[in-house]
């Protein structure tokens, strides 16, 4: 019997309580993500359990208990506040996914800061623009990447410390700080900040269409929905060992690879060595992995290396599987099927809802290539392109939405009320972001297209704007092509979506070069990595197209959409504005 059980019946019944239930939270307690996942499992007397197995390159592998999870996350809370700290204040979380990434995350919410994870993949302008637009002040990063840090420490006034938290002390710049919080002593108490409900937690950057990255800022109550969702989707048991395959540096790799369960007390694996078919496979066998949960970006990479691999290894120990970041395909949902013996189960969220809001259910009919049902306690429809009201034909594609008021919905972009505000239709213009997040007559448009079909499950289309989904992660074009004009060579450029058939797209370039510059190999093969270099390997163009000039409307605007339509093999719809020169 799944933890879900019958779904109509959860629907039906729902309060956002029971996730207190199920942590057995009571009123009065802290409300404290960090001591949650920590603290709290260990006075439940569970601190001997394995919370952490992780591997690495070289096979090194660690084993960590709640109880050393609560000491490490007490020793990094510590260092921070004795290095001035200040509750509210932005701590970036810079490294690969090591241990000290895990302790330093609830570390810095034991303390009252705001934990700002970023992909390790990227380079010096991705994090210049991210820490600069939080006003960012420590950074926690590793020997690895602090030289990304150092390239733009000077363009950064407000970030006051720089933390190197493994590698060589020797190595260490006088203006920066090595902690390494294994080799100290334990840290056995520490005074948890009180957060309440409201208490900022993490910051979270997330791209779009037009102007620099967004971050999208969660709060301390964003535990309930996490902590319910990985109970109920996730169908996460007591005795299970669980992997999520996502960094922190997204989404995903935080609020189901951190807070989800180890709220529940659940043991987790990590694996930080790249990714091979059987690499992975020989992580789920030797680990006895029974709950998995990745992007469809990996399991159509899994389908391409063939059915025969699977059969080198023992995966008898999964009993549940579920995706998230882009559309799963059916033939992906069939082929775990037949290879597994379990199908993968689709879900649908994002930044900005913070957790899983359109799902495939353990126990509930799975309709290969649906994204499932709304989750219950969630008001989710799909609304018409033009008058914003909801759809009520089935079958009939508009803007996927929600009614705002769940646990984990974003609480603002992050100095940018204008631009959260424009994320809720029925909104008055000088709504108050508190306003928003009521519900009333209000839909929190998601900037996804589906479809709702008769039975009430939801089929993704498409993006409504021109964010391009690469490997489950967005990217936003208006970064790339601003990297790309600093380039010697290019005069204009603009970045689309292609589609490919592992990553669901890559980032194709339309550039105009400057005079005195050709096209060749050699110049493309430097465009690409001058972007991979400032960006990161996920913004770096998988194709340059050199043109004479690119399509723009008569005010000058480059039209991305006729672009995007050519490499899909759409209709390029109305031209009437784009200029003739």
């Amino acid at each position: 019997m799944s933890n879900i059980g019958s779904y109509e019946k959860r629907v039906e019944d729902f309060s956002w309580d029971t996730a207190r239930e199920i942590l057995n939270w009571k009123e009065g307690e802290l409300l404290n993500i960090g001591a949650i996942c920590s603290d709290r499992i260990c006075r439940m007397g569970r601190g001997d359990k394995p919370a952490l197995i992780w591997e690495g390159f070289g096979d090194r592998r660690s084993v960590y208990t709640f109880e050393d999870l609560r000491a490490y996350s007490n020793g990094f809370a510590r260092f921070l506040k004795d290095l001035g700290i200040q509750p509210g204040d932005r701590v970036c979380i810079f490294m690969d996914k090591i241990p000290s990434l895990y302790f330093s995350f609830l570390g810095i919410l034991k303390m009252g800061a705001i934990a700002q994870p970023l992909f390790s993949a990227f380079g010096d302008e991705s994090l210049e623009v991210r820490l600069a637009s939080a006003g960012t002040k420590a950074i926690l990063t590793t020997s690895k990447h602090v030289k990304k840090v150092r390239k733009v420490r000077e363009r950064l006034p407000e970030l006051k410390t720089v933390v190197v938290v493994e590698g060589n002390p020797d190595r260490v710049r006088e203006d920066e700080v090595f902690f390494d919080v294994e080799a100290g002593p334990r840290v056995d108490t520490f005074e948890v900040y009180p957060s309440g409900p409201e208490t900022p937690s993490v910051l979270h950057y997330t791209s779009g269409t037009t102007g620099q990255p967004k971050g999208a800022l969660h709060v301390h109550n964003s535990v309930w929905g996490q902590a319910l969702t990985a109970s109920w989707v996730l169908d996460l048991r007591d005795d299970d060992v669980y992997w999520c395959t996502a960094d922190p540096g997204w989404v995903t790799g935080t609020s189901y690879g951190i807070i989800g369960p180890w709220s529940l007390g659940i043991t987790q694996c990590v694996l930080d060595s790249g990714f091979t078919t059987s690499r992975w496979y020989r992580f789920i066998q030797d680990n006895r992995v029974t709950v998995w949960y990745s992007a469809p970006t990996a399991i159509r990479a899994l389908m391409k290396d063939g059915d025969e691999v699977v059969r080198n290894y023992d995966l008898s120990s999964l009993r549940h599987l579920a995706s998230v970041g882009e559309p799963l395909n059916p033939e992906a949902v069939i082929w775990s099927g037949e290879v597994f013996g379990l199908k993968f189960h689709d879900t649908f969220w994002q930044t900005e809802t913070g957790a899983m809001m359109i799902c495939n259910y353990p126990g509930m009919e799975i309709k290969p290539g649906s994204m499932g049902k709304p989750f219950p306690g969630i008001e989710a429809t799909v609304l018409d392109l033009a008058t914003h009201e909801p759809l009520q034909d089935p079958g009939k594609v508009g803007l996927i939405a929600f009614r705002p008021g769940w646990p984990s919905m974003f609480r603002e972009y992050w100095k940018k009320p204008d631009v959260y505000r424009s994320k809720f239709v029925g909104a008055p213009d000088d709504a108050m972001p508190e306003e928003l997040r009521t519900g009333g007559d209000l839909w929190y448009v998601s900037g996804d297209r589906a479809s709702i079909d008769a039975d009430g499950y939801f089929w993704f289309v498409g993006r409504d704007d021109d964010v391009i989904n690469t490997g489950g992660h967005l990217v936003g074009p208006f970064e790339i092509e601003s990297a790309l004009v600093e380039h010697e060579a290019i005069a204009e450029a603009a970045a689309v979506g292609k589609p490919d058939e592992v990553n669901m797209e890559v980032v194709k370039a339309f550039v105009t070069l400057k005079p005195g510059y050709e096209p060749s190999d050699e110049l493309e093969l430097d465009i690409m990595n001058f972007i991979r270099k400032r960006l990161s390997p996920l913004a770096m163009p998988q194709e340059i197209e050199y043109r004479d000039r690119l399509p723009k409307t008569r005010s000058g605007k480059i039209v991305r959409r006729y672009l995007k339509a050519l490499e899909w093999g759409e209709e390029v719809g109305d031209l009437s504005t784009l200029s003739d020169e």
